[in-house]
This record gives C-alpha cells, sequence and structure tokens, in this order.
C-alpha cells in the first residue's frame, strides 16, 4: 500500500548542520544523507569525451574536491558516484571496454582514498554484451562495486528489449543494483529548435525504459534486481494511469496484464529525487509508490546537495526524511549499514 506523503513545513533532520560547514578535512558525518545520483569523472572517461566533442562544462570542470565540499555543505555522508551521459556507447567495443575499466578502477581508487565517502556504480561498455559480460564480473568480483550505471537506452534499444536479456540475467544471478540515467536515444535528438533534450526527452525516455521493462516481462524476470530510476522516474506520475488502465485493457497487453502487476513493478522500482525535490512532482512520486521507494539523489555537479536537502526537507518530517535521505538506500546497499 502506498504511504501518503505528509506535507508542509516538518522539522529539519539535519543535527549539527552546522558543524560540517566548518573549514577543514572531510569528516564522514554519521547518519547522514546517501547520494545515488552523483557523477564522477574519470580520466580515460573524459579524454574519450573530449575526443567526441561530446563534453560541457560542469563534465571537464569537477574534480573530487568539488563533490565532497558539495557533500559537506549538505551533510551527505556517502555519494554512489556513477558516470554521466554518453558512457562509452559512442566508442568501438575494444575501447569501450578498456575505457570502461579504466574508469571503474579509478573510481574504486577515489573511494579507497575517501573512506567512508564514496561508493561505485560501475561503468558498462554497453551495448556490446561480451565485454559488458567480463566488465560486470570484474567490477563485482575484483572492484567489489556497489552496483552499475547504465543509460536508458542504447541508440534505439531500452533496457526491457531481448537483446540486452545475458547481462540482465547475469545482474540479476547477482542480484545487483542496476542504477539508470536518461540520454537522447536515436530516435529523438534537438527534436524542438532550441530547446535541450535533457529539458523534456530525457525524463521521457526515463519512462520509456521503465514502461519497456514492465510491459516486456522483463523486470517480472529480473525480480532480483534493484532498479533504481533517476529524476523521480522521469515523467512516470504522468503516464502512470495510461500503463494502469488504458495499456492493461487494449491490445496488445489486454489480458496478459493487470493493474495490479503494473503497480507491483512500479512500486518495487526505486526513484531518486534528483532534480524532482519540488512540491509538486516529490509530493505526486510519495503518492504513487511507496515512501520506501524514494531514495537521494541531487545530479552533482549539474544541480547541488544543499538543493535538494532543502527541498526534501521543506515537504517531509523527521522520519520520512531520514528513510529517503539514507534508510532506504541501505536496504539495497548493505556494505553501507555500518559506515
Amino acid at each position: 500500500m502506498n504511504q501518503p506523503c505528509v506535507c508542509g513545513r516538518r522539522h529539519v533532520w539535519l543535527g549539527g548542520l552546522a558543524s560540517v560547514f566548518a573549514p577543514g578535512a572531510h569528516a564522514a558525518p554519521k547518519d547522514k544523507f546517501i547520494d545515488v545520483h552523483h557523477h564522477l569523472v574519470p580520466p580515460a572517461w573524459v579524454d574519450a569525451v573530449k575526443r567526441a566533442k561530446l563534453d560541457n562544462p560542469p563534465m571537464v570542470s569537477w574534480t573530487p574536491e568539488k563533490s565532497l565540499e558539495d557533500m559537506d555543505k549538505a551533510g551527505t555522508a556517502t555519494a554512489i558516484t556513477s558516470p554521466m551521459p554518453p558512457q562509452v556507447g559512442f566508442l568501438p567495443a575494444p575501447e569501450a571496454a578498456k575505457v570502461a575499466r579504466e574508469s571503474n578502477e579509478w573510481a574504486r581508487q577515489l573511494a579507497k582514498d575517501h573512506p567512508g565517502r564514496f561508493g561505485v556504480f560501475a561503468m558498462l561498455p554497453m551495448p556490446y554484451i561480451d565485454e559488458t559480460l567480463k566488465e560486470i564480473e570484474y567490477a563485482f568480483d575484483t572492484l567489489k562495486v556497489d552496483g552499475v550505471g547504465m543509460m536508458t537506452n542504447y541508440g534505439d534499444k531500452w533496457l526491457g528489449y531481448p537483446e540486452f536479456a545475458p547481462v540482465f540475467d547475469e545482474l540479476n544471478r547477482r542480484k545487483g543494483v542496476v542504477y539508470t540515467h536518461p540520454m537522447s536515444p536515436s530516435c529523438c535528438v534537438n527534436l524542438v529548435k532550441g530547446v535541450p533534450d535533457a529539458a523534456v526527452d530525457w525524463g521521457a525516455d526515463t519512462t520509456r525504459t521503465l514502461i519497456s521493462l514492465i510491459f516486456s516481462g522483463a523486470s517480472a524476470r529480473y525480480s532480483d534486481i534493484n532498479f533504481i530510476f533517476s529524476h523521480g522516474g522521469g515523467v512516470i506520475t504522468s503516464v502512470a494511469e495510461r500503463l494502469r488502465i488504458q495499456m492493461v485493457t487494449t491490445p496488445p497487453y489486454k489480458g496478459k496484464f493487470t493493474r495490479d502487476m503494473v503497480d507491483h513493478e512500479l512500486n518495487r522500482f526505486f526513484y531518486d529525487t534528483a532534480q524532482v525535490a519540488n512540491e509538486i512532482t516529490i509530493q505526486a512520486l510519495a503518492k504513487l509508490v511507496p515512501l520506501s521507494q524514494i531514495v537521494f539523489g541531487t545530479d552533482f555537479p549539474y544541480r547541488t546537495s544543499a538543493e535538494h536537502v532543502a527541498g526534501l526537507t521543506a515537504r517531509f518530517n523527521d522520519e520520512e526524511l531520514a528513510a529517503i535521505g539514507r534508510g532506504n538506500a541501505l536496504r539495497i546497499l548493505p556494505a553501507w549499514r555500518n559506515a
């Protein structure tokens, strides 16, 4: 059953926040936020992106120190880092595998250099299946990552497509966490003059891949994977009624899916708060899915931790904020329970 959002001004779950503004060493605050949507920029990856002229100012100016400064200003104890779009699908398979490997090793070293502050969602050389399976093995067994980071699409294919079944079979076997981030699909680049893809279509693409997982049956098959969808699931709150009513009562899904089946999948996914900590969107999400499925995310370096903490603090009580900020993530990231 969905848990209602308790709205209005609430007490601030930031005891001792003033201490994290103090200059000095980056000491991890206890019992504070875990950011599951926090980007990093490994050198091997950004070099490849620059050569392809796919870089942007926040990307090329990122440093670990900037991440730590942003985290400390808001009481974020740990950021589970992930690569930003376009990851490595624009590269040939051998180079994609090489860049992904070097990037994951760099991310793991960053975590070792700053104990307790950084986790790792590994970059995969998708859409190359053999190379991706090799990197999953190395990332989990050698690097001991927290999960993997995927794009919502790879050109003209979304995550529910059968071409990706070997990858998800393996991730399901490992009971892995799959964090997803939107990117422009090949069909939908520069659709509206003067409107960047990220403004509208990235939200739509998150929902596209979510729907593809449900209505392909992949989500039910991969029930041991914990999926995290960025930006509150994109436009899911706007189209949920179409999924729960229209799609299950008309061909080709009538008789194959029911509203209860759709709701089951929607209610088991996780949704991060990045760029949706405003009154309208976050409260709609908290009415659509259980509060237990909402996790803290910031989209740094494109947005800040402080912005999201302020937005969430204004709309949830202490208990709810503790769950969104940390408790819900710990259910699927057990390595951080004693951090």
